[in-house]
């Protein structure tokens, strides 16, 4: 009689013991650890001048007078897709196109110091797409003589293995 109990129950107790390793992996399943997160990046958008940054993904706008740059500066204070605000003069702008060119007198010869923009480079926030917050910004700032975005891993991509530069890092700039 023992074993016939045996064999009525078996199926009971397999399905019992089957049931309870489901639940099991259920509840260890929804007990996961997140993933780590990256840790948040300062937010200053009080502008700064460009000097001693090297920006590698970031939106550009160009304006005419130093004026026009200065005064569109000021408004990123409340962009919540800033995370940084970096200003050039007209004539921070030449200084570094002599320097850059120095050793090529025809050229520095024919550019004056108003040929080149005042600009504002912004440093977005991260997740931000760089051509939809760029076409943003011109919609917005339709004053400006060009709005670019500045993505240095696309254009070290196009380069020749041997130029390229280092991957852009998190923060926007070197």
């Amino acid at each position: 009689m023992g074993k016939r109990l045996w064999l009525r129950l078996a199926p009971f107790l397999v399905l019992a013991l089957a049931a309870g390793a489901g639940a099991a992996f259920l509840v260890a399943g929804a007990v996961r650890t997140p993933p780590p997160t990256l840790p948040t990046l300062p937010v200053d958008t009080n502008p700064v001048p460009l000097a001693g940054h090297t920006v590698c993904a970031g939106v550009e706008l160009s304006f005419d007078t130093d004026q026009a740059m200065t005064q569109a500066s000021k408004t990123f204070s409340g962009d919540p897709k800033a995370r940084r605000v970096f200003v050039e003069t007209k004539a921070e702008a030449y200084a570094l196109f002599k320097e850059i060119f120095k050793d090529n007198p025809e050229l520095l010869r024919s550019v004056g110091p108003d040929a080149l923009p005042a600009s504002v480079i912004l440093l977005p926030v991260p997740g931000v797409e760089l051509k939809a917050y760029a076409a943003e910004l011109k919609q917005r700032y339709p004053g400006t003589a060009k709005v670019q975005t500045l993505d240095g891993d696309a254009l070290s991509a196009k380069a020749p293995p041997d130029k390229r530069l280092p991957a852009c890092p998190r923060a926007g700039e070197y």
